[in-house]
């Protein structure tokens, strides 16, 4: 995977944390952005098509893959999107670039969302692929979304019930959460669930995931209280899997109009891991999305 990608690893100033990376390509910068359980390995299809036109940086989610996973501070803030937003900027600066467009999945793409929010200049464009706003989810609460989102209930548990029920057997629970949400199992590439069962076998992620989401029902919506007013102005793709939880919940076109200006859509049919079950049509889809921004 990655074959022609150099693999990295840089330290940001934001708590002086290492962000694991591959980069690949010239041109354009794409930042690539992964949800979880996973890593930038979910993109192991996709980036190489993206870096025939385009300089592609695929990282690691602090707290995730081989990213440093510092312990959490009592408000959930080392793992808020805001912080892990910072890292990414920090990280795509210190490799010379500091406008790019980001394409985000899952986690990422909430990343990529505050990203949006607290740094709109150094985005030129951005594509998210089976989210809608967080703020939302957790203000239109059905037995339906619950029931299909229950680990959004589960891992904001405190620390350490989460972690306990999760830790003795990793890999049964990483797998069924990959057999989840409109997807099954058979789409992931051997060596790519490898490695995801490499990175979520340590305990230290598994914690970094539970506060991920803890984070996002505390200090995260506190923060997407305080920028209700602002609307992202450049432009924005949404990607959804058919067979997902998204495009069942609500039409995301009409949701995420109202939090930025210039919101296109293309729904895939996929459930939610959509990266890496129609990665040509993915690729595709990004590929002219990005063609047709302004130089």
């Amino acid at each position: 995977m990655f074959e022609d990608f150099e693999r990295r690893t840089v330290r940001v100033d934001n708590d002086s944390v290492e962000i694991s990376f591959v980069q690949g390509g010239t041109g354009p910068a794409v930042l690539l952005l992964h949800g979880a359980p996973q890593t930038h390995t979910m993109w192991h299809l996709v980036a190489p098509h993206l870096a025939a036109e385009h300089t592609v940086v695929a990282a690691d989610l602090r707290g995730y893959g081989d990213s440093s996973k510092p312990r959490s501070s009592a408000d959930h803030s080392t793992y808020s999107f805001r912080t892990m937003a910072l890292d990414q900027v920090q990280l795509m600066e210190q490799l010379g670039h500091e406008r790019f467009a980001v394409v985000a999945h899952d986690r990422g793409a909430r990343v990529a969302h505050r990203l949006l929010l607290d740094h709109p200049d150094r985005v030129s464009a951005a594509a998210l692929i089976d989210i809608l706003p967080t703020e939302y989810n957790y203000t239109h609460v059905t037995r339906e979304l619950a029931t299909a989102y229950w680990h959004w209930f589960a891992f904001i548990q405190p620390e350490p019930l989460p972690e306990d029920l999760i830790t003795p057997d990793p890999v049964t629970f990483l797998r069924h959460v990959l057999n989840s949400f409109g997807s099954t199992r058979s789409i992931f590439a051997p060596e790519a669930m490898a490695e995801y069962e490499r990175c979520f076998a340590d305990p230290a992620m598994i914690h970094a995931m539970c506060e991920d989401y803890r984070a996002a029902a505390s200090i995260d919506l506190e923060h997407d209280r305080e920028s209700r007013d602002k609307r992202i102005e450049c432009p924005m793709l949404l990607i959804w899997g058919s067979r997902g939880v998204v495009g069942q919940q609500a039409d995301p076109l009409k949701v995420w109009s109202n939090y930025a200006a210039d919101v296109r859509g293309e729904v895939l049919d996929a459930g939610h891991f959509v990266a890496e079950e129609q990665p040509e049509r993915t690729a595709q889809v990004l590929t002219q999305f990005l063609q047709s921004l302004p130089n």
